[in-house]
């Protein structure tokens, strides 16, 4: 499963890094690609995530996921 999440408050590599690391380490996660740029975070799971979960990793690596 891939899920695409965005994300505020990236701007630099260091930032996509911070995001991945904390993402890498939810259950059930294979593969993060996170783009500054584009404010994204690409997972690839092998089971839907929950969100709350999604939520708060990312709220560890400092920055806030964006309501879909």
């Amino acid at each position: 499963m891939i899920t695409t999440y965005t994300i505020s408050g990236m701007s630099c590599g260091h930032c996509e890094g911070a995001v991945r690391d904390e993402l890498a380490r939810l259950d059930g996660v294979t593969a993060v690609e996170v783009s500054a740029p584009e404010g994204t975070a690409r997972v690839e799971s092998a089971a839907s995530l929950p969100l709350a979960a999604v939520r708060d990793a990312i709220g560890e690596a400092g920055y806030e996921l964006v309501d879909a």
